[in-house]
């Protein structure tokens, strides 16, 4: 999986705006609340993904979410299915999810409303996204291969924070420390510097 491009889309312009646009958020509320809640939805993705109980309906959500169409993402997020989103991350943060938004929404200053509208429109682009990338291998070794190449060796609760300079509402999955946390972290800094930059 290529993270640099999973996170140039989430992050990208259009994507931004329509995320706005479908939350009912400005376009600078949603950068906060999508800094702070990426490592924990990422993180729920990866536990869903390894999860005994879990895998097999996350494998296959992954491939009915990989059927939508993204080459547009505006026009992906003008036509999202907030009730899904929130099954979504219902999912992807278990019972950590009202405490989740609480946090992000105190930590962000966005409405609990709008922290959850945002949450909700970005979910089912997170799952597209992931299930275009599992390719034609979408059985659950293949997803579990999947979540481990994006997520292997990263820290989750400090990358993005760490980026902005200010601690996530909520930690995700983290594991040992290592070149390779290093080298991808760098990567994504720098990505993510370039895009939250732009205006």
């Amino acid at each position: 999986m290529d993270i640099e491009k999973l996170l140039g889309e989430l992050l990208s312009s259009d994507s931004l705006k329509g995320l706005s646009k479908a939350s009912g958020a400005s376009k600078k509320d949603v950068k906060k609340v999508v800094s702070e809640v990426l490592p924990s939805l990422l993180g729920g993705a990866k536990e869903q993904a390894e999860g005994s109980d879990t895998a097999e309906g996350f494998t296959q959500a992954l491939s009915d979410h990989a059927k939508a169409d993204t080459s547009d993402i505006k026009g992906f997020l003008k036509n999202v299915d907030l009730e899904d989103g929130a099954k979504i991350i219902g999912h992807l943060l278990g019972g950590n999810q009202e405490s989740t938004t609480k946090a992000v929404s105190e930590k962000t200053g966005v409405s609990a409303k709008k922290t959850g509208n945002i949450l909700s429109s970005i979910a089912p682009l997170l799952m597209s996204l992931l299930g275009q990338q599992t390719g034609s291998d979408n059985s659950g070794a293949g997803v579990g291969n999947l979540m481990g190449s994006l997520l292997g060796g990263v820290d989750l609760s400090s990358l993005l924070g760490g980026l902005l300079g200010k601690k996530p509402a909520s930690s995700g999955n983290s594991s040992s420390s290592g070149k390779k946390k290093d080298s991808l972290g760098t990567m994504v800094g720098g990505l993510l510097k370039k895009l939250f930059n732009k205006k």
